[in-house]
């Protein structure tokens, strides 16, 4: 969940956050169903706070409620259409609401702001993140010996990705709607400019364009991906290099919201949309991006070139 103001963390209502606490211990005891009307009786003494209400909606939905739950999701999204829980997409993934294109700003700036004191140390150390090295070594590949004038790091983070690049171009902007995960990249001086926003509002450099756009772990936040490719594409001249990686989809010819409510798409997608906006793809290729909950995600990581 995104992070709260201290007033947020709580309903303010002392009897509706004893049984919002009793509701979690439930839930983590495995009765979801109980857990469900503790939360039930928490947000009937709050009915104005918006978290305990996304929560109530999840635990109706684990307890096999999807009619309740999708009439939750969809009162919280009456009530604040910037949609900070992403209340959205978990009717998608109830199947009570189409896909959404992307993944609402204000929940993945929320997500990442929650998570950014601890998030490199849990995404190297304990899930196995690999993404910027292989990245940088299959752009090593493709363009021996390339120095770029440029470059742009599209949902930059932390900088890990920054790390890399930084050693391999003149100036290096950076993008990320989180502003929790942008001072951390502040305080390793890798940017020549940090940008706070959606990455459709990087703007082109005045001078000239960008010869090396990145996207590492970006694309998992997007279904729709004709947008950012255009965009992109905009931003770079004729032979400009773009990095990309994206989690894989199988079965699907497009893309798919996941219960991780991170999206994937098929590699065909990925192809299709990069030929619509100018790219030939130089290299491709498949792997692990990482590990969740134990689990392996695939993905697929792809150098391309605008023509």
């Amino acid at each position: 969940m995104p992070p709260l103001r201290p007033s947020q963390h709580r309903s303010g209502d002392d009897l509706a956050d004893r049984r919002a606490d009793y509701a979690e211990a439930y839930a983590r005891a495995g009765d979801p169903a109980a857990a469900a009307d503790l939360m039930a009786q928490a947000v009937e003494r709050a009915p104005g706070w918006l978290l305990g209400r996304v929560r109530w909606a999840e635990l109706l939905a684990e307890a096999g409620d999807t009619q309740a739950a999708g009439e939750a999701f969809r009162r919280a999204l009456d009530d604040d259409g910037a949609d900070p829980y992403g209340a959205r997409l978990k009717l998608a993934r109830l199947g009570a609401a189409p896909v959404p294109d992307a993944a609402p700003p204000s929940f993945v700036a929320g997500l990442f702001d929650q998570y950014a004191d601890g998030f490199e140390d849990a995404l190297v150390r304990r899930l196995g993140y690999r993404v910027p090295d292989e990245l940088m070594a299959m752009l090593a590949a493709s363009a021996p010996g390339a120095r770029f004038a440029a470059a742009l790091d599209l949902g930059c983070g932390t900088g890990l990705m920054g790390e890399r690049l930084r050693p391999a171009c003149g100036r290096l902007d950076g993008i990320d709607l989180s502003a929790g995960m942008l001072e951390k990249a502040r305080r390793k001086r890798l940017y020549d400019t940090l940008m706070e926003g959606d990455i459709l509002a990087a703007p082109p450099l005045e001078t000239g364009a960008y010869d090396l756009v990145t996207a590492a772990d970006v694309l998992i936040y997007l279904g729709d991906l004709r947008p950012v490719f255009a965009h992109v594409a905009r931003l770079q001249a004729p032979g400009g290099w773009l990095a990309v990686s994206a989690e894989r989809a199988d079965q699907a010819e497009t893309f798919v919201l996941r219960p991780s409510l991170r999206y994937a798409h098929a590699p065909a997608y990925l192809h299709a949309m990069l030929g619509e906006a100018g790219y030939a793809v130089v290299a491709e290729t498949g792997g692990t991006l990482r590990r969740d909950r134990g689990e392996a995600v695939a993905g697929t990581l792809i150098v391309a070139r605008r023509a």
